[in-house]
């Protein structure tokens, strides 16, 4: 193709095709296999016919690919909207509100087990008995990780804590100074995880992460990178790399379709500026101390692709085509649970999806999971195993359920940990964690 027409002719075809390819290869049970190096061309090809078609003085050029100018004002109002016009979105916030979470777990937990019982396929805890692995056990803990609110200024898709601009439920100071007096008296916690919600839009966030730094904590920002350019925070960019803050930063994708389609419209631009803002810093350079890490997760009911490879392939694309460096990718299975189950239950791939996680099953997986060496806290102090129990409502197996109730996270060393049929998510394939593949 050489004319603009012909090129923005193509365009949607190649998108389309862009797509089809990601899921091709993510998907464990298709027998078509592409090559990684195939998805690179086609999606750097579908990044410069994108930039070749939409020019315009209103455009700005950063590495190969033409980017609209950074847009001021803050990202809520169009959520809100884009909330009012999705009817699934629309019937989940209407059935939190009507049932409550507990009631709403309780439903999920039984189309899993309804699932699974109709594909004739065993629970979680009988495939561990049946390979020989003894119930999961707390270790010590090595990280605290808390969601300090749910309120955020994404809905996205995929977003298992079912965050939006209507949430309100927030950590309190008093909560807050609660965690830093558990995290003084706990000498195995190394890092101190921050998520939500946007946790950066809990008015507590930046005096909890210069006390846990005081502490000798590392501190990890789970970011969602369009928070850099909210109004208010011009200057959270610079205070998370003066506090040498870890970012740990979502982006499922390195196509602009794929990640609007999770994330709203408009979402990759604004992540690509956030990106190149940290970038500018320092952030993902090395030699600065400054860590940058991505994470991927799959558009949809597949498994993700090896890690390595597509750290390749997002290195290579982001670098090309924005100028931008990071870090590490972490690659993260979609856990069937919260607005992602409720995606696969309204479109009758509840079953498939399960059978998916069972199949690949991976006893060595199970070595790495998270909540093994980690505390989730979320933002009334409550404890739980991990961050999918805390949004499942399950609570920790032990008479010590808040942080009121302990001393030192020590206190829960040796306790069970509540298992269920959602960890199959982490222990499919090649493992899944909030720090990538377990194996």
């Amino acid at each position: 193709l050489h004319s603009p027409r012909e090129h923005a002719m193509s365009f949607k075809y190649i998108s389309k095709n862009v797509t089809y390819l990601e899921s091709t290869i993510c998907s464990k049970k298709t027998q078509i296999k592409t090559p990684m190096s195939l998805v690179q061309k086609c999606v750097r090809r579908h990044l410069i016919v994108k930039a070749q078609t939409e020019k315009s003085p209103d455009t700005m050029e950063v590495g190969r690919v033409i980017l609209g100018q950074r847009q001021a004002g803050s990202l809520i109002p169009q959520t809100l909207e884009e909330m009012k016009s999705d009817p699934e979105l629309q019937r989940i916030t209407k059935e939190l509100q009507e049932k409550g979470q507990k009631q709403l777990t309780k439903e999920e937990r039984t189309k899993r087990r309804r699932a699974l019982e109709g594909l004739g396929l065993p629970g979680f805890n009988e495939i561990l008995k049946t390979s020989s692995i003894e119930p999961l056990k707390h270790l010590p803990s090595r990280i605290m990780q808390i969601n300090i609110g749910l309120f955020c200024n994404q809905a996205c898709v995929h977003c298992h804590v079912e965050s939006s601009p209507l949430r309100t439920e927030m950590m309190t100071r008093e909560t807050v100074d609660e965690v830093l007096r558990v995290l003084s008296h706990s000498p195995s916690v190394q890092t101190l995880d921050i998520t939500g919600g946007a946790p950066e839009l809990n008015s507590e966030f930046r005096r909890l992460v210069k006390e846990a730094r005081a502490l000798g904590m590392e501190v990890i920002d789970r970011c969602n990178l369009t928070v850099l350019l909210e109004e208010g925070q011009e200057d959270l960019a610079q205070f998370l790399a003066d506090n040498q803050v870890r970012v740990v930063a979502s982006l499922p994708c390195y196509s602009a379709s794929n990640v609007d389609k999770q994330r709203g419209n408009g979402v990759f631009e604004k992540s690509i500026h956030g990106l190149q803002d940290l970038n500018a810093l320092g952030y993902g350079k090395e030699g600065t101390g400054l860590f940058l890490d991505l994470v991927y997760n799959p558009g949809g009911g597949f498994l993700p692709p090896a890690q390595a490879s597509l750290e390749v392939a997002y290195k290579a694309e982001l670098k090309d085509c924005f100028g931008i460096v990071f870090n590490n990718l972490f690659t993260i299975t979609n856990m069937p649970i919260k607005r992602f189950a409720d995606f696969l239950h309204q479109r009758n791939e509840l079953e498939s999806y399960m059978q998916l996680l069972v199949d690949n099953f991976n006893p060595a997986a199970v070595r790495g999971v998270m909540c093994r060496d980690l505390i989730s806290v979320r933002y009334d102090g409550q404890l739980y195993d991990c961050d999918f129990n805390q949004q499942l409502d399950m609570d920790v197996v032990s008479s010590k359920r808040s942080l009121a109730d302990i001393k030192s996270l020590d206190d829960l060393n040796g306790s069970p940990i509540y298992t269920d049929s959602h960890c199959f998510g982490c222990t499919a394939g090649a493992g899944s964690s909030c720090q990538g593949t377990t194996e």
